[in-house]
């Protein structure tokens, strides 16, 4: 029992520590009104392992820290906690599970940017959201891709250990 206890916060620390990494690989690229985060394709691993959230979520945190924009830490992090959720409990289809990262970054992240860059109307909140989505959609797709390819793979799922989603539906 602890060393499955044990082993699961090895795997969520691994997760964590990689969606930092490539978060601040990417600097300015990671944070801002266009967000191209590829480290967001890690939200996916949800989908077939939810005790991943704790990897994904805490990893978000740690990158958020050095974000020019203070609220990213609490909104940033919150955004992807409920993506993740989104991800791991929603649909058996992949393709629907990619939905949740774009829809709920753009309107939490969007909504972020418009009271941090001090917007006063509508038309600049759906502005900034829209820019969110293309953004977190742009990487959706990539992850959507990479986790198709290796869901193929035996080896990569044996690692993996999967725990829902065996027979997914793409």
């Amino acid at each position: 029992m602890t060393n499955n206890i044990t082993k699961k916060i090895v795997e969520n620390a691994i997760v964590a520590a990689i969606y930092f990494v490539l978060t601040i690989a990417l600097g300015n690229f990671a944070y801002g009104e266009i967000q191209f985060r590829i480290s967001e394709v890690l939200v996916l691993l949800c989908f077939w392992r939810p005790d991943f959230i704790i990897g994904v979520t805490v990893g978000t945190f740690l990158a958020n820290i050095p974000s020019p924009l203070p609220l990213d830490m609490l909104f940033g992090t919150l955004a992807t906690l409920l993506a993740a959720a989104g991800c791991a409990f929603a649909s058996p289809r992949l393709a629907v599970a990619t939905l949740f990262p774009t829809i709920v970054n753009a309107f939490v992240v969007g909504w972020e940017l418009y009271i941090a860059f001090g917007f006063e109307n509508v038309t600049e909140f759906f502005i900034t959201t829209g820019y969110v989505a293309i953004g977190e959609f742009a990487v959706m797709i990539v992850g959507y891709i990479l986790w198709l390819l290796l869901s193929k793979n035996k080896s990569f799922m044996k690692v993996l250990e999967p725990q829902r989603h065996l027979a997914a539906r793409w």
